[in-house]
């Protein structure tokens, strides 16, 4: 995964299509894992760090045996991968899994949109249109209506698309994004387990499941452990822009797999807003694509 060439086209489609599939399933599994009642969100949590960290430490060991993981470093990484990850546990305990990728992807671009704006980046006016138009199609997903997805779930996943966009930014400058991520599981796992260990204390339900655990550690060491792994193979064959684009088939995918698996409906106010959410962020990037090449 980590030969100096880029992969083939062909290779690239593939790894980027198993990578969208992967994330979706994050949702999907998590969202099977507490419509079910297997798991309680902050056990979820903990398990699926766990595993991810578990996963990564192994596939670091094999692709470079010589990395080293438990280093000192920074935790701000660790810090907003924990803070999306609990907060997307939470989350789905009123979100379908379609509705929930859709804020949290569209928190994600949003975040990264701003970020770009403050450092001084100049948008060109199509990103200003397509920046407003997903703005006004995640105020009109959670604006109060018969539809309306539950507030404390909408307020939840826009943190977690927040704290992942965050997080992010934050592995821009990583020279081993793979041993990074390692180290950012393996430093959230001793949050996630206070989260876990303090749930009772403050009077949360905690119920888990054989069910429960193995959806969690599916989520964690295949989902997210092996699918951030096949992701970094992908990016190598992918461009900035194109990376940021495909990722928004994942709300899409999402909402498929919550119907297959979830018997959940897809109403008339997601499909608009996805149509505005998606289109408007699709349209910023394609105007900070054009506006890259024009100035090269």
């Amino acid at each position: 995964m980590q030969s100096a060439n880029p992969p083939s086209p062909r290779r690239t489609v593939a790894l980027t299509a198993v990578t969208m599939v992967a994330f979706a399933s994050n949702s999907i599994l998590c969202r099977l894992a507490l419509q079910a009642r297997a798991i309680d969100p902050a056990s979820f949590t903990l398990v699926r760090i766990l595993a991810g960290a578990v996963a990564l430490l192994v596939i670091v060991r094999v692709v470079n045996p010589a990395a080293r993981v438990f280093t000192p470093g920074r935790w701000v990484g660790a810090v907003f991968l924990f803070l999306y990850a609990a907060t997307f546990s939470f989350a789905y305990t009123s979100l379908s899994a379609g509705t929930g990728a859709l804020i949290l992807f569209g928190c994600v671009q949003a975040t990264m949109l701003a970020v770009a704006l403050r450092s001084g980046e100049r948008p060109r006016p199509l990103e200003w249109i397509g920046l407003a138009v997903a703005v006004a199609g995640l105020v009109y997903l959670v604006a109060p209506g018969v539809e309306a997805p539950a507030p404390t779930g909408c307020a939840l996943m826009a943190i977690a698309g927040v704290a992942w966009g965050f997080y992010s930014l934050t592995g821009r400058g990583s020279t081993n994004a793979l041993a990074d991520t390692s180290r950012n599981f393996t430093r959230a796992a001793p949050l996630a387990l206070v989260v876990g260990l303090l749930a009772p204390v403050a009077g949360a339900d905690v119920h888990v499941t054989r069910e429960g655990v193995l959806l969690a550690f599916a989520s964690g060491a295949l989902s997210s452990g092996l699918g951030y792994a096949v992701w970094y193979a992908a990016l190598r064959g992918l461009s900035a822009t194109r990376a940021a684009t495909v990722q928004l088939s994942v709300p899409v995918i999402a909402a498929l797999g919550g119907v297959s698996f979830l018997s959940e409906t897809i109403t008339m106010r997601l499909v608009l807003s996805a149509i505005l959410i998606l289109g408007g962020v699709g349209a910023a990037l394609v105007g900070r694509s054009s506006a890259r090449t024009a100035a090269r």
